[in-house]
């Protein structure tokens, strides 16, 4: 049983299809967005939903290629080939995290 392969492997499904949802519903799914969702009505309206969506999106199909390429390079290589996928998509993720909700999204405010 190689657990590389099936963690990174499971691991890319749901980020391919948070990722379609994402391209889906476009600017109406930036609601989903951890943070985006507790502002007000009228501190939402000052950010380009699209451009969140479309941010979000473009990472969750990032992160499932980096599984991807994981659990390939573990099923024909060795299982430890997880790891570096692990540590690649750790640092994209917590790149984009940020505890402060304006600072988060004044990229997308609408000048």
């Amino acid at each position: 049983m190689n657990i590389g392969f099936w963690i990174c492997g499971i691991l890319a499904v749901p980020f391919a299809l948070i990722g379609v949802l994402f391209a889906i519903f476009n600017e109406n799914a930036a609601k989903f967005v951890s943070g985006f969702n507790s502002l007000s009505e009228e501190e939402q309206a000052l950010y380009d939903k699209a451009a969140i969506a479309r941010d979000m999106r473009n990472n969750c199909f990032v992160w499932a290629a980096i599984m991807l390429v994981g659990a390939l390079l573990s099923y024909f290589g060795v299982w430890y080939m997880a790891i570096p996928a692990f540590i690649i998509w750790g640092f994209m993720f917590f790149k984009e995290v940020s505890l402060d909700t304006h600072k988060a999204f004044e990229k997308y405010l609408i000048k």
